[in-house]
């Protein structure tokens, strides 16, 4: 398997050579499929990866997660009542929002140029440098569709199911 397969720009390689990271395939093809895919379960990882390079375990995944996730090249987002989902973007303090229905997540900038939410009314001796703001709703395709939800607790929602390209 050609390594320009996995990562074709090569953004992944110097990615984890400036973080100080060994460089390994499975890195590489994790790294470009999130560049592609945010928000992904490391199950929807973990098949696309399988499907690039044949056979890694998920414990293998699972590695590489933690590590890249260490290092600042990952972002791990913890939805309540949903599996934890990795995204690419990092070094800027954005915020989700999640559909009650399917679990679709998005992208919700901060106020461009400040980070109000970083200001909390008490930060009782704090230092902040971090706020996780999760807005929850109905995504346009659950709305079109029809699916409402019901005022149950999210985690009675069935979990959407990922496509692989």
């Amino acid at each position: 398997m050609s390594t320009a397969a996995v990562d074709p720009n090569g953004a992944a390689l110097r990615e984890l050579r400036a973080a100080g990271l060994r460089v390994t395939v499975p890195r590489r093809a994790v790294l470009s499929w999130l560049d592609q895919h945010p928000h992904s379960t490391v199950d929807a990882i973990a098949a696309a990866v399988r499907q690039t390079l044949g056979t890694v375990s998920t414990q293998a995944i699972y590695d590489v997660l933690g590590v890249c996730t260490a290092a600042g090249l990952l972002r791990r987002i913890e939805p309540a009542g949903h599996p934890a989902r990795f995204e690419r973007r990092v070094r800027d303090n954005h915020h989700h929002v999640v559909c009650r229905v399917c679990g679709r997540t998005d992208d919700v900038d901060c106020v461009v140029g400040d980070a109000p939410c970083l200001d909390a009314s008490e930060d009782r001796g704090f230092t902040i440098d971090e706020a996780e703001v999760v807005f929850w709703g109905q995504c346009p395709d659950c709305e079109t569709a029809g699916q409402e939800t019901t005022g149950q607790d999210v985690t009675e929602f069935p979990q959407q199911e990922e496509k692989l390209q």
